[in-house]
């Protein structure tokens, strides 16, 4: 099929979509939101198509009105002036019908679970993570997006060794799945009196939350625990059986959640977590027939490897897969200039799929 078939495909779904809708009280209520749905996803790639077409017309209109000798000069002069800037624009409007035409991550739309781990470096890692903690609840501030901390353990000089939190929003994961992987923090710690640069790591994984529908956990498969929940050194921060350890016996995945007083409310969230590293984990199994074509590519959701290096004596930041570098390091963990390397993360995903072989 060549484009243009492909692009009447596209406006002849939209059609039916749309006699469809119309006549939407005589469908099932998930029906009609499924097929609102296909049509929302469409209206983008309508748009994009009509103007790349009404383009093409014109430039085509204008080039026999160029190419005609009864034109007049004047008339002539400013149709080549149009025709030159169409030909410039129409490989911008082909550029942005690609892009809209690549197949989509179908967790793109969902909220996102992000947990950071503290990694080698001690006390001066737990430290870093406390820093992206921050980074991330601030970006979702930017965004206008929810973040929840779902389970979270410090250290006593306030580090974070892990934290698990929910960040929910439109694209959420469509944008912090590009934060997957090892951060990397070079500084000199307070407590080093030499002041001899340290390097440590964290580890983020950003996952898509799954719902009921995306997944379904037999309970057969669950072996649950409970237990009383004990805070930093061991202290009881809780009278009552209340913390929930949830084992999934087929993956041996375990979750563990003790925040909530409630044991209800731990059962819930750890769940949530469960379910969304199983949902992660169905989708890399699905994938791993494409992992050789995709070995090389951003987003791939390698979290062994090192993706960003927070260089505080110079006050920038590197990521590696796409060798930009920032020196505003305080604006990137503030939340505030996150977006450039995520823009720029996903500018270069989609020039790499666009140069992919069909």
């Amino acid at each position: 099929m060549n484009i243009d078939e492909r692009l009447d495909r596209i406006v002849a779904r939209q059609d039916e979509l749309s006699a469809l809708l119309s006549a939407g009280q005589q469908m099932a209520s998930d029906e009609l939101v499924r097929l609102s749905k296909e049509y929302a996803e469409l209206k983008p790639v309508i748009g994009a198509i009509e103007a790349l077409r009404a383009a093409e017309s014109e430039a085509a209109d204008l080039a026999e009105m160029i190419a005609d000798q009864d034109t007049d000069s004047e008339v002539r002069a400013l149709a080549e002036e149009e025709f030159r800037a169409l030909k410039e624009r129409i490989p911008e409007l082909d550029g942005q019908l690609k892009i809209l035409l690549l197949p989509k991550d179908e967790a793109d739309e969902k909220n996102a679970i992000l947990e950071i781990r503290a990694g080698t470096g001690g006390d001066e890692a737990a430290l870093f993570a406390a820093n992206l903690m921050r980074m991330y609840q601030r970006y979702s501030e930017e965004k206008k997006w929810r973040s929840e901390i779902m389970s979270l353990s410090e250290t006593g000089i306030g580090g974070v060794k892990e934290v698990i939190m929910e960040i929910g929003g439109r694209g959420a994961f469509a944008r912090l799945k590009y934060e997957s992987g090892v951060h990397r923090v070079q500084r000199v710690p307070e407590t080093e009196a030499s002041g001899r640069i340290h390097t440590s790591a964290a580890t983020v994984a950003v996952l898509p939350e799954a719902e009921e529908v995306d997944l379904v956990i037999e309970d057969k498969d669950l072996r649950i625990d409970v237990y009383r929940a004990s805070g930093p050194g061991g202290q009881s921060v809780n009278t009552t059986d209340s913390a929930v350890r949830i084992t999934h016996l087929p993956s041996g995945i375990v979750v563990t959640q003790q925040d909530e007083k409630s044991q209800h409310k731990n059962r819930a969230k750890a769940l949530k977590v469960l379910r969304a590293r199983l949902y992660d984990h169905e989708r890399m199994t699905r994938d791993a027939e494409r992992a050789e074509a995709r070995r090389g590519q951003v987003g791939s959701g390698d979290r062994s490897e090192r993706i960003r290096t927070y260089n505080f004596p110079q006050g920038r930041v590197t990521d590696h897969r796409i060798n930009l570098t920032l020196y505003k390091l305080d604006k990137v963990l503030s939340g505030e200039a996150l977006d450039e390397f995520v823009d720029a993360l996903l500018n270069d995903e989609q020039s790499r799929r666009l140069a992919q072989p069909d």
